[in-house]
Formats: structure tokens, sequence, C-alpha cells
């Protein structure tokens, strides 16, 4: 048999004045394991991309972080850190941001230098061994891109195993060759010629490379990392958006392209 709340208890529940208080201090742990990585430990961001938290008000930013979390709003970064936060944690980190100043302080979680940092380096011989396997046109920013894997990954994708350690991916991102009207310049097989190499972007994983990323934003032992065209680590990068992004390609190797790599190493 159920029990009935007394009226009067009911009846105070809804008052909104009446309500649960946050946890700050619950909401300063969260926000130091995984939000620092991108907004700062206080609230102030790590990047001029990327908005400061600090100062708005509580009804705003779980307002916003419910909208991330049910993907009604579309960011996806966000949707992949939302989708792991609980009720109590977006009103705790809420409450934590709301409670900060906004001033210029420059805090930093602990954390941060675990994500922001990578355990990659440019693959030697590059681009032997490897096999390229997909291309993607990019219109909106006159990019053509093309990806690569070494013998390791390929190995996996055509036996139909998850990608594993020693595994190392890599895009090569080129501006496309453009027209008399600045229009991208489309080659016989439907793909932007390429003009120049503009960067590189990769991810590889070797065991223990996970060890110290917090698991909200672990992708088992990947890491993630961007190099200019004379292969040396671009400088402002932080790893952490990256583990966001693929957090939620948990069962396909973390890999957005893992069907395309799959269907090139079969086909070897």
């Amino acid at each position: 048999m159920r029990l009935a709340l007394p009226a009067f208890l009911l009846f105070t529940l809804g008052l909104p004045g009446l309500a649960l208080a946050a946890d700050v201090a619950a909401g300063k742990t969260k926000v130091d394991m995984v939000c620092a990585a991108c907004h700062g430990a206080n609230g102030v961001s790590v990047s001029d991309a990327i908005p400061n938290l600090a100062g708005q008000k509580t009804a705003y930013l779980e307002n916003q972080l419910k909208a991330l979390k049910d993907g009604s709003r579309k960011n996806p970064v966000m949707n992949a850190i939302a989708s792991q936060l609980s009720s109590d944690d977006i009103a705790n980190v809420s409450a934590f941001f709301a409670s900060q100043s906004g001033a210029t302080s420059t805090a930093k979680s602990a954390f941060l230098p675990n994500l922001a940092k990578t355990n990659m380096s440019f693959p030697e011989g590059y681009p032997a061994g490897y096999t390229k396997y997909h291309t993607i046109n990019f219109p909106a920013t006159k990019q053509v891109r093309y990806y690569y894997a070494n013998a390791a990954a390929v190995a996996a994708a055509k036996e139909g195993r998850d990608v594993p350690n020693g595994a190392y991916l890599m895009v090569e991102v080129h501006a496309a060759k453009l027209d008399a009207d600045k229009k991208p310049i489309t080659g016989p097989d439907g793909f932007y010629v390429a003009d120049k190499l503009m960067f590189y972007t990769a991810m590889a994983r070797e065991p223990g490379w996970g060890r110290d990323i917090p698991d909200m934003l672990r992708n088992e032992e990947w890491n993630y990392s961007v190099y200019t065209v004379a292969r040396q680590h671009r400088p402002g990068v932080n790893q952490a958006e990256c583990l966001a992004c693929h957090k939620p390609l948990d069962k396909s190797s973390y890999m957005f392209t893992i069907k395309e790599l799959a269907a090139v190493a079969k086909a070897k």
C-alpha cells in the first residue's frame, strides 16, 4: 500500500524557495574533474572560442545543461558531456558556476595539464606504412580531408575487432583549389581538388595513455593531436574537446570513420 504525503508537506515541497539547496562543493568537484578543462576551474574559459560560465544565473545554466543532456540543444562536445550528468550534478555545477565572480582569475584544474597535453608525436616515416581509406569534402571551410590508418588499425578493422593499442590514424587537411569565382574545383571523383596542406589531425592509442584522464572524458587509451605542416604540435590545442566529441563512439572504437576503414581493409 502506498502512503500519501500529508497535504502540508506536498504544499511545502512545491514552494520554489523551499527546494533542496544545491551542493556547491560537489559542483566544484565535478567542475575540477571535467568542466575546468575547457571552461576553467572558476568558469573563466581557457580560450576565446569557449564561453565563460562564471556569474551566469543558476536557472540559465541548469536549463542549458538540461537541453544539452536531452539533445534539444545541439553541440557534439557538450551533448556528450551533459548526457553523463545526473540531475544533482546539473544543479550542483550550475550553482558553483553561478557563485563565481566572473572576474579575470585564471585558476586551472589540476586535471587540466593531463587533458591539454598529448602523449602523441608525429609518426616517423609517415605516410609510409599507412593506408588511405577515406576522403571528405568540407564545403563550409572549402577543405578536403584525407584519412589514413596504420597497419595495426587496418588489421583490426579487417577482422572486425576493436581498434587496439598501437593504432595511429591521421587526417590531412587541405585547402581546396578554387576557381575564378572562389568556388572549390571538383575532380572527376567528386572530391575537391587539393591545393595546399593546411595541418594534420590525429588520434592514437598506447597502454596507459588514458590513465590520467577523468572517466567522463576518457576514450579508453586514445589521445588526440593537431600538427602543423612542419609536423610539430600546434600550440593551444586542448584535447579535452576531442575527447568529449569522440566519447559517445565507444561502440565503434571511438572513431567516426570505422565503417569506411573496415570497408577498405576488407577489400585489400
